[in-house]
This record gives C-alpha cells, sequence and structure tokens, in this order.
C-alpha cells in the first residue's frame, strides 16, 4: 500500500509539471506572438527590398553589358540585326509569358514585381523593345543609340536605387519622385553616356566631341525630368525614358 501511494504521488508531481510547462509555453507564446509577427513582417519587408534591388542590378548590367559586346561583332549591314537577336528574342519570352502561353513561375518572379506575368508586357517588354531598336536602327556609330541605353539602363536604374535610400524629400508635382532619385538618374544617365562615347570612339566607330558631350547632356536632362512626371509611372518609364532619350537625341544630334 505504502509502494502504490508513493507511486501515485509521482505521478500526480509529473502531472502537475507537465501542465506547468504548458501553462508556461502558452503563456509565452501569447505574450511574444505580436514580436513574432513583426519579425515575420520585416523579413517579408527586407527580402522584397532586396528582390528590388536584385531586379534594379539587372536592369542596370543587362544594357550596359549587352553594348560592351558591339565591337565583337564585324562592320557591315548585317551585324546590328545578328545582335539585335540578343534582346529580340527577350521580346518574345516577354509576349509569351506575359499572355500565359508560356508558363514559368520562376522567371515571372524574378522579372515582375508583384509575380503578375501582365507586367511582363510592360517594363521588360519596353526595356526589350528599346535595346532591339537601338541596336538594329542606330548602332555604335550613333550617339542616340548609345544615350537610350545609357538613360533607360543607368539613369533610370540608380535613380530607383538613389531614390529609395536618399529619396525623403520628394518632387512638388509627384510624390512618388524625389529630387535625388530625379538628380542621381541625370547624371548616372550622363555619366554612362560620356564613358561609352570614350569606349566607341576609341574603335573608330564615333569621333568625340564637346557638341556630343553637351548633346548627351541635354537627352540626359529631358530623360531625368519625363521620368519625373506623373505620366512615367501612369504608363512606365522603360517607356516614357527611351522615347525622350530617342526624340531629343534626334533633334540634338
Amino acid at each position: 500500500m505504502e509502494w502504490r501511494s508513493i507511486g501515485t504521488t509521482d505521478r500526480a508531481k509529473q502531472r502537475s509539471g507537465e501542465t506547468a510547462r504548458v501553462a508556461v509555453t502558452r503563456q509565452a507564446a501569447s505574450s511574444s506572438g505580436r514580436t513574432t509577427e513583426s519579425i515575420r513582417t520585416e523579413r517579408l519587408e527586407a527580402s522584397m527590398t532586396g528582390s528590388k534591388t536584385t531586379r534594379k542590378l539587372v536592369h542596370i548590367s543587362f544594357g550596359l553589358v549587352f553594348m560592351l559586346c558591339w565591337p565583337l561583332f564585324s562592320p557591315g549591314d548585317l551585324p546590328p540585326f545578328l545582335a539585335a537577336l540578343a534582346p529580340g528574342i527577350n521580346i518574345i519570352r516577354m509576349l509569351l509569358l506575359g499572355v500565359g502561353i508560356w508558363k514559368n513561375e520562376a522567371i515571372i518572379m524574378s522579372m515582375s514585381r508583384h509575380g503578375d506575368r501582365r507586367e511582363l508586357l510592360k517594363g521588360p517588354l519596353y526595356y526589350a523593345c528599346t535595346l532591339t531598336f537601338s541596336t538594329s536602327i542606330f548602332w555604335r556609330t550613333s550617339p542616340i543609340a548609345i544615350a537610350a541605353i545609357c538613360n533607360l539602363c543607368a539613369g533610370d536604374g540608380v535613380a530607383d536605387l538613389a531614390g529609395r535610400r536618399f529619396g525623403k524629400k520628394k518632387l512638388p508635382y509627384n510624390s512618388d519622385k524625389s529630387y535625388a532619385g530625379t538628380v542621381a538618374m541625370a547624371l548616372a544617365g550622363f555619366l554612362a553616356s560620356i564613358g561609352y562615347m570614350h569606349y566607341f570612339a576609341s574603335f573608330g566607330y564615333i569621333e568625340e566631341s564637346w557638341g556630343m558631350i553637351l548633346g548627351f547632356l541635354l537627352v540626359s536632362t529631358a530623360s531625368a525630368i519625363v521620368e519625373s512626371l506623373p505620366i512615367s509611372s501612369d504608363l512606365d518609364d522603360n517607356l516614357t525614358v527611351p522615347m525622350a532619350s530617342l526624340l531629343v537625341g534626334a533633334a540634338v544630334f
């Protein structure tokens, strides 16, 4: 009888201890619920920010690296169209993905802001069209091609990065844009254009001049102003920036 009493007492103590531990665990989970949720939110925001930054770095580098390869093509009438095949294939990819004929969630997630396939029919499609058009029509002997691609890639890409990092003071006519982003775009597009002017001049494709430098400054300034307007948010800056660069470039070069 005494042995049974001791065993019953031990089991009762064990159950009591387990109950206490469960109560403490529940209380801790309840008290930390808001903290856990806030941590998840912070991680999600950090992931989205990292994704935006990655997309912009690709946005900046793809077109600029593509232009670096232009001197690899031989002289003649056919090479511009051969070079344009690379971005031209991307036009087809964007169309197939955007309308849903081709299913590839990984590509859609990497190239869209919200994971919507229809987004590929806007910014990414305009981007590929600009590279294809500038390559096949203007090519490496034209400062218009340099200005269009540099302002789209370097200018627009750096504008987003600078705007998110330093753009606390917004423009009075567009609360989505900042002074820092607009100035950064003009400078980045202009400096990239000057760099590629020197690059192509070293191969003898174009002739450097102060007039061309001034032209690049005008085109980059005009592109930055257009990018800052509300219409660029309503349409897409991957469309409005190249259009401004091509139109102003055609007028000044």
